[in-house]
């Protein structure tokens, strides 16, 4: 008859061989191809110590194909709760040391239980991805699975951040869920994404391409803007998580953490008042505004390398968390297109989600022109980027530092869209087109019966420009609520974001919005 200690010790031995997930072997498979285990993954994110694991002992109850008589315990996924800085999270880690991490109807079930506990305790999911996919022994238990995965990434989006890892393999059906999370991250030379591999790629289309090339995290990183973030390790990934998490509040009914503030407030930078160049047509760099007035000159960019004419990120201001959306000159001279419309959307939508104020940096002289763009449908594309700012009740701040044109201007969270804030610097340039454009316009039969039509149209700009191509005539009508010098922009916003502090703006009810997808 079996004593208590005995009952312990089998309980310790049963512990000690879920730990070991596939076994010895395959670990050192894993390490063999410069990839952490599950669990090695977990401690180096979550604070050391605070992980409760769930379902250590759960195994799979499929029959098919003789699987049955391969089971081990934990089956193929590592779930629980902890802490990064303290704060409760809730995470899934896949162990491809267990049938390749392949999904069976009870990792997916264990996927559940832990997504159903973070929406009940208002927590942040983390997915940390390393799966061959459907364990195919089990059929549409296996598509069941992910069915009721994806089903809970849906109630939760907006509700409590969840944010994807891809540490190896994630292919098939597997790829919807970091789909629909909020940030994806992958590691170069190890992790890949698509729906179909490069062997039915070649099958149905003759393509011939590697892995890397169909879904590594450079392609989804600038191509198809799948990923958020590339790292190179992925220690680098699990770090960039933890700071990540540290812009966010809990849920969506909490504010980010304030932190204290060791940058003055009213610093100035003189630097601004001299950045924009005398010449409307020569860039200048964005990054350089966005270093200068942010607590410490720290700034966490989101999708980096996708659509680089708009930048979007994280940063902070007297302490507090903000979503930065602002054009990027240097790049097609800070012109909206698809993918910039979409990328900014996304981002301001999700700011909205989780009570992040925003703060907009706006140069921008209208939507790419061109076929291209007009067959791959930037009117619904734009649409997007304008109804995220119409639809969010955030505070709200912008700054115009050069130009704002045409429906480009309504569009980057101008005042008609509930602004809260609305400052321009003296270099702005708001007006329905640029002075040239609207010359060919306004004055077409006049310049053209000139003595000297070159000499006419550079008149009229000038004309054009004094009249419209300023902030003046904009702050007339009370659509820009100050006119800022530069180096003070940072003690603006500061200011603004205290007194937006107690903003409560309501949309109509309604089951849920339609936006233009």
């Amino acid at each position: 008859m079996s004593t208590q200690l005995d009952k312990i010790r089998e309980l310790i031995e049963k512990r000690n061989t879920a730990r070991l997930g596939g076994g010895e072997k395959r670990i050192e498979s894993q390490h063999a191809r410069g990839k952490y285990t599950a669990r090695e993954r977990i401690a180096l994110l979550l604070d050391e110590g605070s992980f409760e694991e769930f379902d250590m002992f759960v195994q799979h109850r499929c029959s098919n194909f003789g699987i049955d008589k391969t089971k081990f315990l934990g089956d193929g996924v590592v779930v629980g709760s902890g802490t990064i800085d303290g704060r409760l999270v809730y995470i899934f880690a896949q162990d491809f040391t267990v049938f390749g991490g392949a999904l069976s109807e009870m990792l997916a079930a264990k996927i559940c239980k832990v997504m159903d506990m973070a929406m009940k305790m208002g927590a942040p999911v983390i997915g940390l991805n390393d799966s061959g996919g459907a364990r195919i022994q089990e059929g549409v238990n296996a598509l069941a699975g992910y069915a009721e995965i994806f089903q809970r990434n849906i109630l939760a989006s907006g509700v409590v951040p969840q944010i994807s890892a891809i540490f190896g393999p994630c292919a098939g059906g597997a790829v919807y869920s970091p789909a629909l999370t909020d940030f994806n991250i992958m590691c170069r030379g190890t992790s890949y994404m698509f729906l179909t591999g490069p062997k039915v790629v070649k099958t149905v289309t003759y393509e011939d391409v590697t892995q890397e090339e169909l879904g590594g995290a450079d392609v989804h990183t600038t191509k198809s803007g799948v990923a958020h973030f590339a790292v190179d390790t992925e220690e680098e990934g699990l770090n960039l998580i933890r700071h990540l998490l540290s812009f966010m509040p809990q849920n969506n009914m909490e504010d980010a953490p304030a932190i204290e503030c060791t940058d003055p407030v009213n610093r100035m930078e003189d630097a601004l008042n001299h950045i924009i160049p005398d010449s409307p047509n020569r860039a200048y760099d964005m990054y350089d505004v966005i270093g200068a007035i942010v607590d410490n000159g720290e700034f966490l960019e989101v999708h980096r390398d996708y659509a680089q004419n708009i930048i979007v990120g994280f940063a902070r201001f007297g302490g507090q968390s903000v979503g930065i959306i602002a054009n990027q000159p240097k790049v097609m001279a800070g012109s909206l297109d698809c993918n910039a419309s979409r990328k900014g959307a996304r981002f301001v939508r999700f700011c909205d989600a989780f009570n992040i104020p925003l703060v907009t940096l706006v140069d921008v002289p209208g939507f790419l022109p061109g076929t291209g763009q007009e067959y791959n449908g930037v009117i619904t594309h734009g649409a997007k980027i304008l109804y995220a700012y119409g639809e969010a009740t955030v505070p709200k701040i912008t700054i115009i530092l050069r130009k704002a044109y045409g429906g480009a201007y309504i569009v980057m969270s101008s005042k008609h869209l509930r602004g809260d804030i609305n400052y321009a610097w003296p270099s702005a340039e708001i007006a329905v087109m640029g002075p040239s454009g609207a010359v060919e316009v306004i004055f077409a039969k006049e310049v053209a019966a000139a003595s000297d039509p070159a000499l006419a149209a550079q008149e009229k700009e000038a004309e054009y420009r004094n009249a419209f191509a300023n902030p003046y005539n904009a702050a007339s009508y009370g659509y820009i609520d100050d006119v800022i010098e530069p180096a003070n922009t940072r003690f603006r916003i500061v200011r603004a974001l205290k007194q937006l502090q107690t903003k409560k703006v309501y949309n109509p009810a309604k089951k849920h919005d339609n936006i233009p997808l």
